[in-house]
């Protein structure tokens, strides 16, 4: 295989807006830290992790003609990971985050691209082939590029994030992953439940943020993945931590590791990205992660 990993979709432009606390105070106007922009996004933040790790990574989107996009192109070349791209009016995905000083955040999404939205599938189909794992991001485009993973005997992982264990937008997504991550903020106590029942899932991860995370291996009962922190590294920005989690994750699956360890790798990881302003600015190395693990792990 020339990848270990395929990432499909989820590459934007983040806008930081460090504010003094949240939720706002209800005046016109609050002064902030100067306004910083970064290459940022699920998918970005999947694939910059799993290349800072060591894995041979490509990417392929959907973006824009447009500054936004151009930025993109010309950091991934600098950064040496293959993308491929179609562009579309629409223009350039981007978001912005609220970051308070503990680094809890709220984040507006602009997703750009309209509702049902398709593109050409040899914008994957031949990095699939090349690939040896496929991550889905829950972009709509990407939908469609499940059934090539799955023919093509790819194993497959997807980040719902803030699914409510009900809309039918992520399902599809949800069913055809044999890895599935997922946020705890919104899901029901059958959310997992529901995705072993209903999907190919060998595992689901629940991710709980400063709670750490579960660990729900089909046939196996739960198992709680605390949380860590590091003395030298307070929490400055949450903005990324979960695809961080992901890369880590991942990593070590393809290792070889158990969903154990693995889990341990991602909770290092994503604990590690908390302590660096801004999104993706300083996602662990292997080395790195080496170290901490035989601390924590």
């Amino acid at each position: 295989m020339e990848l270990d990993v395929l990432v499909i979709g989820g590459v934007g432009i983040d806008t930081i807006v460090r504010v003094p606390s949240l939720p706002l105070d209800d005046v016109e106007t609050i002064p902030v830290e100067p306004i910083e922009t970064y290459l940022a996004h699920t998918g970005h933040g999947v694939a910059l992790g799993c290349h800072l790790l060591g894995l041979q990574t490509g990417v392929v989107d959907v973006i824009g003609d447009d500054p936004e996009g151009m930025r993109i192109r010309r950091e991934y070349a600098e950064l040496g990971i293959p993308l491929r791209v179609v562009l579309h009016p629409s223009g350039t995905r981007r978001s912005v985050n609220l970051v308070a000083p503990d680094g809890r955040r709220m984040s507006m999404y602009d997703g750009r691209h309209p509702q049902g939205l398709r593109v050409d599938p040899e914008l994957w189909r031949p990095a699939i082939r090349q690939a040896e794992h496929v991550h889905v991001s829950i972009m709509d485009f990407a939908r469609d590029a499940l059934g090539d993973a799955i023919a093509a005997d790819r194993s497959i992982s997807t980040d719902l994030h803030d699914w409510d264990g009900r809309n039918d937008y992520h399902k599809d997504f949800a069913t055809a992953s044999d890895i599935v991550f997922v946020s705890t903020s919104a899901l029901p106590p059958d959310g997992v439940e529901w995705i072993l029942a209903n999907g190919r899932a060998d595992v689901v991860v629940a991710m709980a943020g400063a709670f750490g995370s579960y660990l729900h291996v089909r046939g196996e009962p739960a198992h709680h993945i605390p949380a860590i922190t590091f003395p030298d590294r307070p929490v400055v920005d949450t903005n990324g931590a979960g695809d961080a989690y992901v890369a880590a994750f991942l990593t070590r699956y393809l290792d070889g590791a158990s969903w154990h360890d693995a889990a341990t790798a991602g909770t290092i990881a994503a604990a590690w990205s908390c302590g660096s302003p801004g999104t993706h600015t300083n996602l662990i190395t292997a080395e790195t992660l080496a170290l901490h693990t035989r601390t924590f792990g």
